[in-house]
């Protein structure tokens, strides 16, 4: 499938522009004195030094060298127009013309080695983007333990009071000194509360408070 050609009209122009800009810088040059291959470079010179310093201009819109050798390159081309279009007997060159296309080459390269090794101007600084604060995020540490929460000690609670010594009947102690010497004779030991208690049939309390008065 073939791809359909379109005619880029401006481009036709240009073509025919630069052909006849080429075609007139020849013919001043020739009637200069430059013959030969000669009258042919001094085009391809002017051209060349136009191109130059528009694609520094595209670079650098604020550079002064450029836009002055773009308009020597752009006034040389137009004045070549205009003197070969029978204003200038090419016949009888003047000598102020001789001695300015002798000097163009001279002119041209100094203009390109300006515009080729020229630094270029310095871009301008990015302005430093501001950095949000980030939020503070509340860390821990690992080898620091969490604080332990404090328990609370219980509050002692208040011993009961003790129950009073119960009262021993004197006859009670009485018989019971018989029973623990009758114990004592038959085991050799003094008797226990327990045994006490057995042998008179009488509360644990009662026994205890007994056997304390018989010791």
């Amino acid at each position: 499938m073939t791809a359909k050609v379109r005619p880029d009209f401006v481009l036709v122009q240009a073509v025919i522009a630069g052909a006849l800009s080429f075609a007139h810088l020849h013919d001043l040059a020739e009637a200069a004195g430059q013959t030969g291959w000669k009258a042919w470079a001094y085009p391809v010179s002017v051209d060349l030094l136009l191109v130059a310093a528009w694609r520094r201009l595209r670079t650098a819109r604020r550079d002064r060298s450029a836009w002055t050798w773009f308009v020597i390159a752009l006034t040389a081309s137009l004045g070549a127009n205009i003197a070969t279009a029978g204003l200038l007997d090419l016949a009888d060159v003047p000598a102020w013309l001789r001695i300015l296309v002798a000097g163009w080459p001279a002119l041209a390269f100094l203009g390109g080695t300006l515009l080729v090794h020229s630094p270029a101007e310095p871009a301008a600084p990015a302005q430093p983007v501001e950095e949000s604060a980030a939020p503070e995020v509340e860390t821990h540490r690992v080898d620091e333990p969490e604080p332990v929460p404090e328990i609370a000690t219980p509050e002692p609670v208040p011993a009961l009071p003790e129950a009073p010594a119960p009262v021993v009947p004197p006859a009670l102690i009485d018989h019971a000194r018989k029973v623990a010497t009758d114990h004592r004779t038959r085991t050799g030991t003094d008797i226990d509360t327990a045994t006490l208690r057995t042998r008179l049939g009488i509360p644990e309390d009662l026994a205890g408070a007994i056997v304390a008065q018989l010791a």
